[in-house]
Order: structure tokens, then C-alpha cells, then sequence
């Protein structure tokens, strides 16, 4: 299974389809657009924003995206969720479970669970889509992800959130877009 993609300005930069994907950033106030399996989520940059604003202009921009034909994804994969060989048994259990009991439920919510590592009993995970920023998150992580691999693999002694250096690229390019649209 191909894994979810968030894209964020720069990503859309290096994409050949950029003409579809700009037509999502131009409209004022997204900030994020995360496409799963069967679902597109879009990310406004503050609370400021409406998203009765934001709403007609996305679906407009997605239905024009998808009569295009174009592939939504350059069939990039998280490399790290994905079973591997070289697993132990025991992030083979984590991946398994992230993969059948947890992924699927966090993208009903239109979000996703990437596995970024094990070490010393904690788990970490990257959380994206709706995910990102949503103040149940940390509760997501916590009282669901955290409970539910300790309950199955007794190794697990805890669950963080990680961000890595493509989320670091992005919200700098981000504030630095945002700067010059201010000025």
C-alpha cells in the first residue's frame, strides 16, 4: 500500500503536476494538503480563517484536479512504516499494528500514522493530515496509539510525536512565504 502524502509548499514546488497542486495553494488560507487512500484534507493556516471561505474554492480546484486524469501522488513511500526484513520482532509487531488497527482509524478522521522508530521502549511516530496541529492529537497519541501497543507488545513504554526535517523545511518556507505576502 502506497502511503498517504502531505504536501506542503515545497513539495508542490518540485512536483510536475504543480498547475493542479497551485490551484489549492492560491486560495487564501490553506496551508496543507494531505491526500490519503480514499480522502483529501486541507489544512487552514489559523483559526482566523473561515472555512466557508476556503471550502467552495478547494472542491472546485480538487474536481478540476481529478477530471484531469493526472496521478495524485509521485508514489513516494514512507520507507519507514513499511515492513522490512530487517525488523525485529518487535517493530515488526508495531508496524503490524499501526498498519491493521490504528492507521485506519486515525484516517477516518482524515489523518495518518507514519512509524519513524523504536528505541529503548519508546515508540515514535510522525503525525500527519488532520492529525497535524489538531489539539486531540496528543490524547490520539497518548490514551489510543500509547494504550493500545502496550496493551499488545509489553516492550512499548511509551509513544512521541516526532517532526522531521521536511516538516522544518516546510513551516520555514511557509513563514517565509507568508512574510513576503504580509509585506
Amino acid at each position: 500500500m502506497a502511503a498517504p502524502m502531505r504536501w506542503g509548499l515545497r513539495q508542490l514546488l518540485r512536483t510536475r503536476n504543480t498547475a493542479h497542486f497551485r490551484d489549492l495553494f492560491e486560495i487564501e488560507g490553506v496551508k496543507s494538503v494531505f491526500f490519503g487512500p480514499d480522502f483529501i484534507t486541507v489544512t487552514k493556516t489559523d483559526e482566523d480563517v473561515e472555512w466557508t471561505d476556503i471550502k467552495r474554492h478547494a472542491l472546485e480546484a480538487i474536481a478540476k484536479f481529478l477530471e484531469s486524469g493526472d496521478p495524485i501522488t509521485t508514489g513516494a513511500v514512507y520507507h519507514e512504516s513499511s515492513l522490512s526484513e530487517d525488523d525485529d520482532d518487535i517493530v515488526s509487531m508495531i508496524k503490524e499494528l499501526l498498519d491493521n488497527r490504528i492507521r485506519p482509524t486515525v484516517q477516518e478522521d482524515g489523518g495518518d500514522v507514519i512509524f519513524k522508530g523504536f528505541d529503548d521502549g519508546t515508540v515514535k511516530l510522525k503525525l500527519v493530515g488532520s492529525c497535524t496541529g489538531c489539539p486531540s492529537s496528543t490524547v490520539t497519541l497518548k490514551n489510543g496509539i500509547q494504550n493500545m501497543l502496550q496493551f499488545y507488545i509489553p516492550e512499548v513504554d511509551s509513544v512521541e510525536q516526532v517532526e522531521d526535517e521536511l516538516d522544518e523545511i516546510s513551516a520555514k518556507v511557509f513563514s517565509e512565504v507568508e512574510r513576503k505576502l504580509q509585506e
